[in-house]
């Protein structure tokens, strides 16, 4: 019997050029979901892989619909009785990429220097694309899969999973599983496979500074009344420390974690390569703690746009109020509202000037921390050790992924095991997103490995 999964390897691996030829097609369709002129691409794409699910042989290979929502897609294939029932779950949708300085057509695969350049190459067609790849070739050189397996593959993951909870109840049958693999996340390196178990929540706030019922002549009023803009500018300034990151809300952590995670590889030139920063700028000192724990343990704040004028608009004038629109990602653990409270305290306090200050709250999401625990996960561990010749590493998402949280409140009592294809080179959401295609062919492999692991646990 464990000479069946190898041969399983060793055919996904024959057919890695058709596999990459399948993930180039799907790429071609700019299934961007924020964007309404796009919403037929995101129809067209669900409708073209359910009809590759149905020629797979799935059975239940259906496009789910409901009223004012993009389409899902779900399939399944449960020939194995008493066998555990693993579902996957991928996004087939696109971040946009109007504006954004490609090197290569987005919607067109470029492969260079070993990887994939395409929008959605890495997040996340690829990431599912590896499990159906696994999936294939079980069936091609066995007949059948080790377990019961379903698929739900989402159309709005990139707008936040707005209707995926009416999904999980209008659907629950798609659902019903005894595992969970989330695809969509990332790996600390091409050699290290990763097992994400935190994710960063998000709170998005406007906070205004307002003195003047009209702008001002800034020459006659000048050091007479407040200038809410700058009023604004020293508020900002007050939430963080001297390297710029947030000093407000954060979060202990455990010191055996703390330590642990010195030895995920996020060097100054994996950062710097990365993140694409400008030469002579080095990423921030990580004082006392280690780069993981700052990217995924800890609130950060970005500014996401303020009512400052633009070049082109200037005039010598004390505007009467000024804006900015703030996102804050919160740690691990921590809610929304404790760091809302802490930053409503800090910007509302001894307001500059004596200006008026409002906070209006806006979009928010839950954090997420997980403790895998069962037998899944060294399962798991040991798919990945034959693939990648690495265990998994338990690491963060500094971002926010709504559809985990979701996961994590609705099914938390099964396990939940996310991995994907991304890596520090991806670039997800930007410019030139790419994947690492020797990423993609250990991720095969290990989807091979994966289900034949899982297929031994106990569906009780």
């Amino acid at each position: 019997m464990t000479e069946i999964p190898a041969r399983v390897a060793e055919r996904a691996d024959a057919a890695f050029e058709k596999t990459v030829a399948r993930l180039v097609e799907y790429l071609r369709i700019p299934a961007i979901s924020c964007e309404p002129e796009h919403a037929e691409d995101v129809r067209k794409l669900a409708g073209q892989i359910r009809g590759d699910l149905e020629a797979l042989g799935f059975e239940k290979a259906r496009v789910l619909e409901l009223e004012d929502a993009l389409p899902s897609v779900a399939a399944e294939r449960c020939h194995k009785p008493g066998a555990p029932t693993i579902l996957i779950y991928g996004h087939l949708d696109l971040q946009p990429v109007a504006g954004e300085p490609w090197s290569t057509p987005p919607h067109e695969a470029v492969e260079r220097e070993g990887r994939l350049f395409a929008r959605g190459s890495a997040d996340d067609m690829g990431g599912w694309v590896s499990h159906l790849a696994a999936i294939e070739a079980w069936l091609e050189e066995v007949g059948e899969l080790p377990c019961n397996v379903k698929l739900f593959i989402e159309g709005e993951e990139e707008i936040g999973s707005p209707n995926l909870e009416r999904f999980m109840d209008a659907y629950p049958d798609a659902f019903a599983s005894d595992v969970m693999v989330l695809t969509d996340c990332e790996n600390p390196s091409v050699d290290i496979p990763g097992l994400t178990i935190s994710l960063r929540g998000l709170l998005e706030l406007e906070v205004t500074c307002e003195a003047l019922a009209s702008d001002v002549h800034s020459g006659l009023w000048g050091n007479a009344v407040p200038d809410p803009q700058v009023a604004l500018i020293k508020l900002i300034a007050r939430l963080v420390d001297d390297d710029g990151r947030l000093r407000l809300g954060r979060q202990e952590v455990d010191p055996a974690w703390r330590e642990a995670s010195r030895e995920v590889p996020l060097s100054d030139a994996i950062i710097s390569e990365g993140a694409r920063l400008v030469e002579g700028v080095k990423p921030l000192p990580p004082h006392e703690r280690s780069m993981a724990e700052w990217m995924w343990r800890q609130p950060a704040m970005t500014i996401l746009s303020t009512t400052m004028p633009a070049p082109g608009r200037e005039k010598n004038a004390i505007r009467g109020k000024a804006s900015a629109k703030l996102s804050f990602r919160v740690a691990p653990g921590q809610t929304p509202d404790e760091l809302y409270a802490l930053v409503e305290a800090e910007l509302t306090r001894d307001a500059p000037g004596g200006v008026k200050v409002t906070l209006v709250r806006q979009t928010e999401a839950e954090s997420w921390l997980y403790e895998p625990k069962g037998p899944a996960f060294p399962a798991a561990d040991r798919a990945y050790e034959k693939a990648w010749g690495k265990p998994l590493l338990p690491i963060g998402v500094g971002g926010t992924i709504p559809f985990v949280a979701m996961f994590g409140r609705r099914f938390g009592d099964l396990p939940l095991i996310l991995n994907g294809v991304m890596d520090p080179k991806t670039g997800a959401h930007g410019p030139d997103e790419s994947m690492d295609l020797e990423v993609f062919r250990k991720a095969i492999r290990a989807n091979v490995y994966l289900l034949d692991e899982l297929a031994r646990l106990d569906a009780g």
